[in-house]
């Protein structure tokens, strides 16, 4: 049994080897279209305007191409999207996550479990993170990590599994932080989580048409 359990982790430790040494030969490849701006104006009868960080946010999220809108449906809800992608070159990945950030900018999580998103009919729901914080106000958000356009994962540790699969597969292990979030009321929370959940569906299904190309 022992000696099974070895022989195992040691093809595993050279096929890990092999992969490796392959990827360390094979060119790095670029972002040539990043088309994640051309994402809908208007998503389940939510319009959208742009928004904009300042500079020195930019700068320290160093992402390949970023995304923030507001998203206003017609009785006045509002819902913010922001996407952060990372091309292969850059790693596939941010740094930063809400579970540090947002106490770091003073902000007290409430709240934090998982999601799960009714995405496509007759398939089983898709697994994201749920944080619901307080500043002034009450933030829901949603967040989770897409890569490879339609795989969409809750955990960095799981993204990096994707990451390194993609990289060895198809050479790209690029990959993008999605957050959708609302300033929400206390009387109303599960029918604003059920109607920022839904958007966020809406976002998971639209992403894989407007992923960015690399070659």
């Amino acid at each position: 049994m022992r000696n099974a359990s070895f022989i195992t982790a040691l093809v595993l430790l050279l096929m890990t080897g092999v992969a490796s040494t392959l990827m360390a030969y094979r060119p790095i490849p670029v972002v040539v279209a990043t088309n994640l701006e051309k994402l809908p104006m208007e998503i389940d009868g939510y319009r959208a305007v742009e928004d904009t960080f300042p500079e020195s946010v930019y700068k320290e999220l160093n992402a390949d191409k970023h995304v923030y809108r507001h998203y206003r449906s017609a009785d006045g809800s509002v819902i913010d999207l922001y996407i952060g992608y990372y091309g292969t070159a850059k790693g596939g990945r941010t740094g930063h996550n809400p579970y540090a950030c947002l106490p770091g900018a003073g902000i007290t999580i409430l709240e934090a479990k998982n999601a799960f998103l009714s995405v496509k009919p007759g398939a089983a729901p898709v697994k994201v993170n749920y944080i619901l914080a307080r500043n002034e106000y009450n933030i829901m958000m949603l967040h989770w990590y897409q890569t490879a356009g339609d795989k969409v994962v809750s955990s960095g540790l799981r993204q990096n599994l994707e990451r390194f699969l993609g990289r060895v597969i198809d050479n790209r292990s690029d990959g993008a932080f999605v957050r959708v979030s609302a300033l929400v009321s206390e009387k109303s929370l599960p029918s604003e989580k059920q109607r920022v959940e839904h958007f966020a569906a809406k976002v998971i299904n639209l992403l894989p048409h407007h992923w960015p190309l690399e070659q």
